[in-house]
């Protein structure tokens, strides 16, 4: 199996933590050179010396954030100035609450991050990847596609709306050898699932330690799932390994969906 990235351009969003901070290190290992791309320019910096230039690669950094899409748009059309091979959509959710108490702004802001968001950031490469008879567009979700996760109401609803926007996207583009297809993690160690903890430590009265360890029950692995387990998927999206694979949701959750 070929997962040799060697002169492959990757645009990572959210890459300075968690699922997106792994895939980068991972992809940067494997020859990829990588522009990073999140809202915190110190974080980015960071994360940027990180990276392996074992294959004499050039990584930089974009500094924009998905909470202003028509910023967003502006700086990454402005600074992405060579066509790049992969992308990945990754962003952080919506806050968690039911659908009974989330007004209309919590939607609103929701769609811009996850979908509005990942338009613009196809559409920036979209060219190239075309003029190129290749590409990998990789978004990350949540098994919320598969099952709802009770109290992620707004999460829930707008991440269903990106995997079909995905998969339309699929089949539109997949002709000019660029495919697209969706990871969904279950339960992982990220600063992401921390907050969610958190949130619901307050609201239920129960520990942070516990809420986790029902979390990690809910699998057939009996754990939660670390970054670089949901990388391993996106690696191979990435590569050419994956080049008939197209239009799906691969889901990386220790087994929970099936439990």
């Amino acid at each position: 199996m070929n997962l040799n990235l060697n002169g492959k351009r990757a645009l990572l969003c959210g890459s300075t933590d968690g699922i997106g901070k792994a895939s980068a290190i991972m992809m940067a290992n494997l020859g990829a050179e990588i522009v990073l791309l999140a809202r915190n320019q110190n974080k980015l910096i960071n994360t940027l010396n990180e990276l392996s230039v074992n294959n004499s690669q050039n990584h930089s950094i974009i500094c924009a954030d998905f909470n202003n899409p028509e910023k967003l748009n502006e700086i990454v059309n402005n600074e992405l100035h060579e066509p790049v091979h992969i992308l990945l959509n990754n962003s952080g959710g919506p806050h968690g609450g039911l659908l009974v108490d989330s007004n209309i702004d919590e939607f609103r802001m929701g769609f811009e991050r996850l979908l509005i968001s990942n338009q613009i950031m196809f559409k920036s490469v979209f060219e190239g990847m075309k003029e190129m008879n290749y590409g990998r567009i990789i978004n990350i979700i949540s098994i919320s596609i598969n099952n709802v996760i009770p109290g992620l109401g707004v999460s829930n609803t707008i991440r269903g709306a990106v995997a079909q926007w995905a998969k339309t996207l699929a089949l539109e583009i997949g002709q000019y050898g660029i495919t697209v297809n969706n990871v969904l993690p279950g339960y992982t160690n990220t600063s992401r699932l921390q907050e969610l903890a958190n949130a619901k430590s307050k609201s239920s009265g129960l520990t942070v330690k516990e809420i986790k360890s029902m979390w990690a029950s809910s699998s057939a692995s009996k754990r939660i799932g670390e970054p670089e387990e949901i990388a391993n998927a996106v690696v191979f999206l990435a590569s050419d390994a994956s080049s008939f694979v197209n239009g799906i949701d691969i889901t990386v959750d220790g087994g929970r969906s099936g439990a």
